[in-house]
């Protein structure tokens, strides 16, 4: 289609067109991450998944809970959040 045709359709009519070409576009890179997926595992490279990651034991805990620890990893937990705020250090917290 030229883009003068384009102009011409209806917001229903380009809604129905952009359906259709999500749908194609979709099923494609499906295809094509099919193929790749091959050629890499011929490759003999891992094709999905994470890197395995071994166990990290926890260094931080929660005293009003004792249940709730932190391994120091990502985002702080909110209790210890909350606990930083009211003037207390980290190193209180140390298990």
């Amino acid at each position: 289609m030229k883009p003068v045709e384009l102009e011409r359709l209806s917001i229903d009519q380009l809604w129905k067109l952009h359906v259709e070409i999500s749908k194609i576009l979709q099923q494609r890179i499906q295809q094509e991450k099919l193929v790749l997926e091959d050629r890499l595992s011929r490759l003999g490279a891992r094709v999905a998944g994470r890197r395995p990651y071994p166990p990290v034991l926890p260094k931080y805990r929660n005293p009003d809970r004792p249940s709730e620890t932190w391994a120091g990893r990502g985002k702080q937990p909110r209790w210890l959040v909350a606990q930083l705020r009211s003037g207390r250090r980290l190193n209180d917290f140390r298990i």
